[in-house]
């Protein structure tokens, strides 16, 4: 009797330590698994041990936006073009998150740069379990449900005629790599573009960075000002066409090629372009009394901080384009300042901060839609992933 009472109180005592261990985890945290399919989707977990490239459906938390392999970003976030799911709200361990591609059709409800409130909430989407961002992803994702709330028909993706177009298959063969092999991918994506002559820039310009408060007018890069377009030329206070990559790295002019890529001319004042002349760039000088917020010394410009993640994702993309294939230069990032007529530019480190301090806003994707749609047939994939620098530089 002794023995029975004995397996009884070892059986009960097991029986109760399982009941407190499920009484301290919460709902949030269990997750029932499933089948994959819209009513029965994938839990996040699942999701990471099935990267298979099949299509499936994954429900999951949003805890974040991945900006790289290793790294999700909690706040701030610099567009509505990825998000992070986890099986719990609170999860911070990225290694226990699934990132998810969100194209055009869905960003503006899915979007957390849209939609910040979204963090926390449960939500299910439908896509290719596949990577992204170098890490367990869902990519080519078809549909997308708030489970809080009911959600939306899966089968019908909300639409809105302002959405650019998605370029995300544009990119397919750069998905998945980092490093050198990233840089060579989008080279050979951005490449052989079609060129413009010195003179057409005038009146991309015109297009491209025209205010659009005032469609008479274009903004100054450096200054900010909104000017008229037709007060072009050489003359105080006329704007000019300022060559971002200083066009004496590499000694490259005003040639078709990288003299004329609009991606990284952009209208200045005419005073303020001297002044910046061809310095690297770099934080710190005295502050331009025309163009207050931007500072200069000997040796190095610092852009306002409003354009500070435009200048460095336009020297990225010079510095991926032109790869010395075809008989073009081979232009190349550096850490220095002074790079004279080398084809380098700096300051690498400072460049990767602006990168970070001043997301992608609305205007440069608009221009880089304008250059790919009207112009040069290309993208600056830096504006469109500007996630990519980290994982190449």
């Amino acid at each position: 009797m002794k023995v029975v009472n004995k397996k009884f109180i070892s059986i009960f005592s097991i029986l109760i330590i399982f009941m407190i261990a499920c009484g301290q985890v919460s709902p949030s945290q269990m997750s029932a698994a499933g089948n994959g399919t819209w009513s029965s989707p994938f839990t996040v977990d699942q999701a990471l041990s099935n990267q298979d490239g099949s299509t499936q459906s994954v429900e999951g938390y949003v805890v974040g936006q991945p900006t790289s392999t290793s790294s999700v970003v909690t706040s701030n976030f610099p567009n509505d073009y990825a998000l992070a799911l986890a099986d719990s709200p609170t999860e911070s361990n990225t290694d226990k998150m699934v990132y998810i591609q969100i194209p055009s059709s869905y960003r503006s409800n899915f979007g957390l740069q849209s939609n910040p409130g979204l963090m926390g909430e449960k939500i299910k989407v439908t896509g290719s379990l596949t990577a992204y961002f170098s890490h367990p992803g869902v990519k080519s994702t078809s549909a997308f449900e708030s489970v809080d709330d009911g959600g939306t028909d899966p089968t019908d993706p909300p639409t809105d005629p302002t959405d650019p177009p998605s370029y995300e298959e544009y990119y397919n063969t750069a998905e998945g790599k980092t490093g050198s092999s990233l840089k060579t991918a989008l080279h050979n994506i951005i490449d052989d573009h079609q060129t413009l002559s010195y003179s057409d820039v005038w009146g991309a310009l015109r297009n491209t960075d025209e205010d659009q408060n005032n469609p008479n007018n274009v903004i100054l890069l450096y200054s900010g000002r909104s000017q008229s377009k037709t007060t072009n030329g050489g003359g105080v206070n006329d704007w000019n066409r300022e060559h971002v990559w200083a066009k004496s790295h590499g000694d490259f002019g005003t040639a078709q090629g990288p003299g004329t890529d609009l991606h990284h001319l952009r209208p200045t004042d005419v005073t303020v372009n001297s002044s910046r002349s061809n310095l690297d760039f770099d934080n710190g000088g005295t502050q331009h009394g025309e163009a207050p917020g931007n500072y200069y010394d000997g040796d190095s410009w610092e852009p306002r901080d409003e354009v500070k993640g435009d200048v460095a994702r336009m020297i990225f993309y010079m510095a991926v384009r032109y790869e010395g294939d075809s008989g073009e230069l081979d232009l190349e990032i550096n850490n220095n300042v002074n790079n004279g007529s080398a084809p380098y530019h700096g300051k690498m480190s400072v460049l990767l901060q602006w990168n970070e301090q001043d997301p992608v806003d609305e205007r440069e994707i608009r221009r880089n839609n304008i250059i790919f749609e009207q112009y040069q047939g290309n993208r600056n994939p830096f504006i469109d992933h500007p996630e990519w620098a980290e994982m190449i530089w």
